[in-house]
């Protein structure tokens, strides 16, 4: 059912807290990012996770997010706000 979801969904938010973004998430991304959906990210978490300090995330997750025109944000009102500017879009052009 999830792989079906993501398949008839138009974009994807992805929650990265925690030390290590969860393989579930990591995996969802890729998927999501295979299939040319549109991926935001959200780490509110303020501990160091990635390949080296200046990694937010998962250098290989933090691609797919770039990638696929969406961003990384690390609060509510900046996830609100991207989900907003890209919803705005779906349809137009």
């Amino acid at each position: 059912a999830n792989a079906d979801n993501i398949r008839a969904c138009d974009g994807v938010v992805a929650i990265l807290d925690g030390v290590d973004v969860d393989s579930g998430t990591a995996a969802e991304v890729g998927f999501a990012f295979a299939l040319d959906k549109w991926i935001a990210g959200l780490r509110t978490d303020f501990r160091q996770t990635g390949e080296n300090e200046a990694a937010v995330v998962n250098l290989q997750v933090r691609h797919f997010i770039d990638a696929s025109g969406g961003t990384l944000v690390t609060t509510i009102d900046d996830l609100e706000a991207v989900v907003e500017a890209w919803a705005s879009t779906i349809g137009a052009g």
